[in-house]
């Protein structure tokens, strides 16, 4: 039997009780705590971001965002934790962006979540920038000195990598296929072995970032040929960056940013967004992550960060299937 007027009344009045409701929902949110997962133990870089983040955002929500450390597999345990959550924005992740946009790509079909489209991002927070290091008894004072070391020894410099999906090991492959040189990759579990060993001479060099490698720089355990991003940076003043040293094309960073699982809803990602801005915009987070080797950048929306994170896949899809790199070489 069709409907009659008065069911049709009935049926818009209850979509607008339920409209109602849901916006009133909404519009309280924050009502309980956020969790803020980093999917590294604490103490290191991604958790002194997370928590300098975490405090500042539940100021500017007027909620406590509480820290919870997920760690293991190179950040994937807390990433999938963080995907399958409610998507309610009570649970966000704090996301090392172009470690997670290698890892999809190398790692396609093992990973339990996908980057693009298991998030939404609430905001891309800022980049840590790469610095070239070699151990002091590789005949190398400046980044030609090391390609043309190279080239006269192809497959003889060794370069360690924090893991085959790693950051660092992406930054290393785009100078070797820049400078057209043919080196060995040695993959560790972390930066912190293949520091040790760079440091003890068993590889001769890396692209690690700034803050991880900087005090073996200024002790003179290591050698910093060039920082790979355009403006030199301000705890290694003396380090060339890679424009000037002859690589322009060389240019990498370790982006993170903020994101929430898919599905969650557009008003409560605005209400993310913008206190994010706040906390981006304060002098003093600026230089409190400034001091963890993250240079900040301008607040965005959520729409540019998608696009941000985006861009960042396809150029690490492009480069992978350039150089034919895969996770078991």
């Amino acid at each position: 039997m069709p409907p009659t007027p008065l069911h049709r009344r009935a049926t818009c009045a209850l979509s607008l009780v339920l409209t109602v409701l849901a916006t009133s929902a909404h519009a309280a949110y924050p009502d309980k705590p956020i969790r803020l997962i980093v999917p590294f133990p604490p103490g290191g870089a991604t958790d002194v971001i997370g928590r300098v983040v975490a405090s500042r955002l539940g100021t500017e929500l007027g909620q406590q965002v509480v820290v919870d450390n997920r760690a293991g597999a190179t950040g994937t345990i807390g990433a999938e934790a963080a995907a399958k959550a409610a998507p309610d924005g009570y649970t966000l992740l704090m996301g090392t962006l172009t470690t997670y946009s290698t890892m999809a790509i190398l790692e396609q079909g093992k990973l339990r979540f996908d980057l693009l489209k298991d998030f939404t991002p609430v905001m891309v927070v800022g980049a840590v920038p790469l610095v070239v290091v070699v151990n002091p008894k590789i005949p190398a004072k400046n980044l030609k000195d090391l390609v043309d070391y190279a080239k006269a020894n192809p497959d003889k410099v060794s370069f360690a990598s924090a893991g085959a999906s790693s950051v660092q090991r992406m930054a290393a492959e785009m100078m070797r296929k820049e400078a057209g040189v043919r080196m060995l990759h040695v993959p560790y579990k972390g930066s912190a072995p293949a520091m040790t060993d760079l440091v003890a001479g068993q590889v001769d060099m890396m692209v690690e970032t700034v803050p991880a490698a900087q005090n073996f720089v200024k002790s003179g355990r290591l050698r910093a040929l060039a920082v790979t991003v355009p403006t030199r940076v301000a705890m290694l003043p003396d380090t060339p960056t890679t424009q000037e040293a002859g690589l322009p094309s060389v240019e990498i960073s370790s982006m993170f940013g903020v994101l929430a699982p898919a599905g969650t809803p557009a008003d409560i990602i605005d209400r993310l967004n913008a206190a994010m801005a706040k906390v981006l915009s304060n002098p003093d987070v600026q230089s409190q992550l400034l001091k963890q080797g993250v240079y900040t950048q301008a607040p965005s929306t959520s729409t540019q960060s998608a696009a941000q994170l985006r861009g960042e896949h396809a150029r690490w899809e492009k480069l992978i299937k350039d150089a034919a790199i895969r996770s078991d070489n």
